[in-house]
Order: C-alpha cells, then structure tokens, then sequence
C-alpha cells in the first residue's frame, strides 16, 4: 500500500519539521511520500523530494490538512493511506509505516487507525491524548470513537466516501466530525500504543481561541451529525461537564460565546447518523450523549 504523509506548518519550527520529516523518510518499506503545507505562512528549507504548498491565508486545521489531502489528488486517491503529523512531532519508530500498511491490509473495515502520544522525554501520554472514556491506561490498544488529529493514519478510500475535514471548524473537534461520519459509514477506528508520535507535553488552552472554538464547534458537531433527539441531550451533557471543571471567568466567557456563536451561525451540511450508529458507539463505550 502507498503511504502519503500530510504536515501543515505555520513556518515557526523549522527544527521541529526537519525533525519530523527526518523521522518519515527513516521509515522501513517503501519512502513515503510528503507534502507540507504552509498554512498563511512560507515553508521553511525542507528536505529534496519533500513537495510544498504555500497558502496565502491561514485556512485552519481542517482546511490546512485538506488542502494537503488534494495534493494527493481528489481525495488523496494516489496513495492508499495519508498520515497526519504535527510539525512537533516525531515518529518515534521506524516501523509506523509498516504497521500502518499491516493493519489496513489485515482489516478491509479499519478505517482511521489514531497512534499514541508520548512526551519526547518522560515517555508519558496525558489521559486526553487516549480517545476513550477509559483512558488510564494508555499502553492498551483498543477500538475507539474518535481520534487524533496530529498522530494518525486514514485509509483514503474513507476520504473518497465520506468527504475530508470540516474546513469551517478552523480548530477543535474536526476530528471527530471525520470519525463520526466514518463510522456511519461502517468504518471501524483503532487506538494503536504501538504506533508512537513523540510530542512535547503541552496544554490546549494555550491557544488563545481554544475556550471560543471547542465550546461553538461542540454545538457545530451535534448539529451537523446527531439525530435531532440526542442534540440537547449532548450539548447538555457538555455544558454540565464545562461547569464542573470549573474554568475561569474570562474562560467561561468566551466559551459562553462560542456556545452561542455554535446555534447562531451556519455549520455546513447536516447529515445526522443512523440510529445503528449511536448503538455502535454505545457498545464501543463512547455513546454520543458524551
């Protein structure tokens, strides 16, 4: 199977990408191929073979890596899987590659397989970087729901089905609008420990929109995907969980904000999942009332 990788950069750790791309083309098997996408900013030196796209403006996140995607052609369709790295990271092992080939030929339903987080040097990966509810032990591989969005691997053939990001998320929650869209379509997702992104511990919020963004595009998700009963009870659900970690008044604020801005202003395409879908997230422990 060809192997595509996608790597979006604001310019601003040009030693962290050399790093990474260092890190892809050290992979067993066949070079992967890479197209780094300078989103609103030029792309620093990069190694010979390594293709880049330089936008004019900042597209986001999803529209980033989609721009990324159609370098592959429509849909990625020149490879077979597309890896997503942060400009950050760096693949911790020389095998991902291989694995990744493995499990998508083992598997004809694996869809989105999401690897494992690790702080470059204390080896720990924060309880959020495990896209389950049960997430204390991150060392366990399992089905999920979801995935991340800087250390994964998407067979293209779900892009070709299902549609790419949501370029209107700009941040937050892009993936799993993807997921969720997936696994109505009878894709299956995997959290693999064994498939390592080496990735500097840090925090969400210091993204100075994060509080806006995660709460409007919280309702965007629902909106756009839940069959209509389950909208208030998630974004209720939500809301709860929001009050009782307690942020702080000008967080409060701004995710009050978002969480208007979320029911005000358009979402895109509302395709609400099958009901055999919510049982389907039910039984793989993350029903989507949470």
């Amino acid at each position: 199977m060809k192997v595509g990788a996608v790597v979006i950069t604001m310019g601003n750790r040009p030693e962290e990408l050399r790093a990474l791309l260092d890190s892809v083309a050290k992979q067993d098997g066949d070079p992967v191929q890479v197209v780094v996408v300078g989103n609103g900013s030029p792309v620093p030196d990069v190694p010979e073979g390594v293709r880049t796209v330089e936008l004019p403006e900042n597209l986001g996140i999803p529209g980033g890596r989609n721009v990324g995607i159609e370098a592959f052609g429509p849909s990625g369709r020149d490879v077979d899987i597309l890896m997503f790295l942060d400009d950050d990271g760096l693949l911790a092992h020389t095998d991902t590659a291989e694995l990744c080939r493995k499990a998508f030929t083992e598997d004809p339903s694996l869809g989105i397989i999401s690897f494992r987080i690790a702080d470059p040097d204390t080896g720990v990966t924060q309880r959020r970087h495990v896209p389950r509810l049960r997430a204390s032990d991150p060392m366990r591989s399992s089905r999920v729901t979801t995935f991340l969005g800087g250390a994964n691997a998407v067979r293209t053939q779900v892009l070709a089905e299902v549609g790419g990001l949501p370029d209107e998320f700009f941040y937050a929650h892009e993936e799993t609008d993807l997921a969720w869209r997936a696994l109505d379509a009878g894709w299956m997702i995997d959290y693999r420990s064994d498939m390592v992104l080496y990735h500097p511990t840090t925090a969400p919020s210091r993204h100075a929109v994060y509080h806006r963004m995660v709460a409007r595009n919280r309702v965007w998700l629902a909106r756009r995907n839940l069959p209509a009963p389950l909208v208030p009870v998630y974004l209720g659900v939500w809301l709860l969980l929001t009050l009782l970690r307690r942020p702080s008044g000008p967080a409060l604020k701004a995710w009050f904000g978002g969480f208007k801005e979320g029911w005000t202003s358009p979402c895109g395409p509302r395709r609400p999942m099958k009901w055999r879908t919510v049982w389907r997230l039910t039984r793989l422990g993350r029903p989507p009332v949470i």
